[in-house]
C-alpha cells in the first residue's frame, strides 16, 4: 500500500482528483468546479482531495453528489458548506461549497497552507476581499496590491514577501525541458533497451538522451563491469549516427561506495560524457557520517550531478540525514550539479532545499531516473515540486540545449583530466 497514516504519494491521487473534478461538472447544479488545498498547490504527499464547488442550487446537488458510487463512507460535518467522504480508493475527500460570485474568494481562501493565510491575513487591505466578487486569482492578487503567488508556491514561506516587491520569477514549465538525464537501460536493471529507450525520448520531442546505467558494485542491479561499457559505448555510437541529430550522452550512474570513493577508478571515470553520483547501499549512517560520504564524492572531479541526495522514499523510508546546506555550498565550489530525482517516490533533493540551492548559485537536473519508457513521464512531477521550490528554466540544467549541455560535459571531463594529471 502507498499510503501512510492517511498519505499518499501526489502520483497516485492526481488521477483520482481529476476524474472527480470531470465527473463534478457533469451536473447540472454545478456552475463552477476545481481542485483546491493540498492538491492544488501540488504537494508531494497529500492527505486529502479538496474540490471547490460552486453552486446555487447547494440542496440539491448534495444529494447527487451523495448517490455518486466512487465516493462512499458519508463522514458528518459541523459546517453546512462541506461535505467529507471516502473515496473508494480510501482517500478522504473534502468538498467545500459556495456561491457562484464568492468562487474565486474562496478558491484562494482554501488554496494556500495555514501559515500562507496568516502572512496574508496581516496584509492591509485584505479584508476588503472577504466581501468583493472577482472574475478570477488574478483580478484578486491586484486588489491586493501584490503581485500574483502560483498556487504551488502558496507555502507560507518568504512568497508574500516577493510578492509585494514583485520579484517572484517565472517559474520553470515541462516544455522548458530539452533532454532526459540519468535513466537506465536492460544494460543494467532497466526494462527497456538501450534503443528503445531513445527512441521514445527522441520521440517525446527531447533533444538528447542520458543513460546512467548502475556502476560494477550495485551487482543485484546488473551494474556495469568494464567490458560492458565498452560494449555500451560502442553501441552509443552507432545509435548516434542513425538518430542524429538526437544524442545519447553516456553516463553512468557510480554509487558512492563507503568511504566516499566513486565506484571505478579515474581511467575508466573519464571514459564517461557525465557521471551521476549515488549511494545506494549501508543507509543507515549518522548526519556527520552521511554529510562526510556525499562531500567527498562532491569533491570527486568526475561527478557531474549529485543523485537523490538522501535517498529517501516518500510515505516508506526516511532518508538518511543530511547537513544540506554544506552539501550545496560544496556542490556550488565543485560545480556540480544537484539532481531533483523526480520519481514521485523519491522527488529527493526536497523542494525545500531548491531556494538555497539557487542562491548558491547550484543548477538542479530534473531528472526521472526512468527504468522503462514510461519512467519520462515522471518528468512532470519533477516539475510540480521543482515549482514549488521557485526554480527557474535558467538554474535548470537540463532545460539546457544539447550544444550547452555537451559543451558543459566536456568542460567538466577536461577540468577532471588536467586535475589527474596536475
Amino acid at each position: 500500500s502507498n499510503s501512510n497514516k492517511g498519505y499518499y504519494h501526489y502520483a497516485n491521487v492526481e488521477s483520482v482528483a481529476f476524474d472527480l473534478v470531470e465527473e463534478f461538472k457533469k451536473i447540472t447544479e454545478v456552475s463552477i468546479c476545481a481542485l483546491t488545498g493540498e492538491i492544488r498547490r501540488k504537494s508531494q504527499v497529500i492527505s486529502a482531495l479538496e474540490i471547490l464547488i460552486a453552486t446555487d442550487h447547494q440542496v440539491a446537488l448534495i444529494t447527487k453528489i451523495k448517490s455518486l458510487s466512487q465516493l462512499e463512507g458519508y463522514i458528518a460535518v459541523e459546517n453546512e458548506n462541506e461535505l467529507v467522504f471516502e473515496h473508494e480508493a480510501s482517500i478522504k475527500i473534502q468538498i467545500y461549497f459556495c456561491i457562484p460570485q464568492r468562487f474565486y474568494t474562496k478558491l484562494f481562501l482554501t488554496t494556500g497552507n495555514i501559515e500562507h493565510k496568516t502572512q496574508l491575513a496581516l496584509l492591509t487591505n485584505f479584508n476588503k476581499i472577504i466581501e468583493a466578487t472577482y472574475a478570477g486569482e488574478e483580478e484578486l492578487f491586484d486588489s491586493l496590491g501584490i503581485q500574483f503567488i502560483e498556487p504551488e508556491l502558496r507555502e507560507g514561506l518568504d512568497e508574500i514577501e516577493k510578492a509585494r516587491s514583485r520579484s517572484i520569477p517565472q517559474l520553470i514549465q515541462f516544455s522548458d525541458l530539452r533532454g532526459a538525464l540519468h535513466n537506465h537501460s536492460t544494460y543494467s536493471d532497466g526494462i527497456h533497451t538501450l534503443r528503445e529507450m531513445a527512441v521514445a525520448c527522441k520521440d517525446l520531442g527531447y533533444e538528447y538522451l542520458g543513460i546512467c546505467d548502475h556502476s560494477k558494485s550495485a551487482f543485484y542491479a546488473n551494474g556495469l563491469k568494464e567490458d560492458r561499457i565498452v560494449q555500451q559505448h560502442l553501441e552509443i555510437e552507432k545509435l548516434n549516427k542513425e538518430l542524429a541529430p538526437f544524442v545519447i550522452f553516456k553516463g553512468i550512474e557510480s554509487d558512492i561506495l563507503n568511504d566516499g570513493s566513486l565506484d571505478y577508478e579515474d581511467r575508466i571515470l573519464e571514459k564517461f560524457d557525465f557521471i551521476v553520483a549515488s549511494i545506494h547501499s549501508t543507509l543507515k549512517m549518522s548526519e556527520e557520517r552521511a554529510t562526510e560520504r556525499l562531500l567527498k564524492a562532491i569533491e570527486n572531479p568526475y561527478t557531474t550531478i549529485l543523485g537523490h541526495p538522501t535517498g529517501r522514499l516518500l510515505l516508506a523510508r526516511q532518508g538518511y540525514p543530511i547537513d544540506h546546506k554544506k552539501i550545496i555550498e560544496a556542490c556550488a565550489e565543485n560545480e556540480v550539479i544537484i539532481e531533483l530525482n523526480a520519481h514521485p517516490y523519491r522527488l529527493d533533493l526536497d523542494w525545500t532545499w531548491i531556494r538555497y540551492a539557487l542562491e548558491k548559485n547550484v543548477k538542479i537536473s530534473i531528472n526521472p531516473d526512468a527504468h522503462n519508457k514510461e519512467g519520462y513521464n515522471d518528468m512532470y512531477f519533477g516539475i510540480c515540486v521543482a515549482r514549488k521550490g521557485m526554480l527557474t528554466a535558467s538554474m535548470t540544467f537540463n532545460a539546457m540545449g544539447q550544444k550547452e549541455i555537451g559543451d558543459w560535459f566536456s568542460y567538466k571531463r577536461n577540468k577532471a583530466g588536467s586535475l589527474r594529471l596536475a
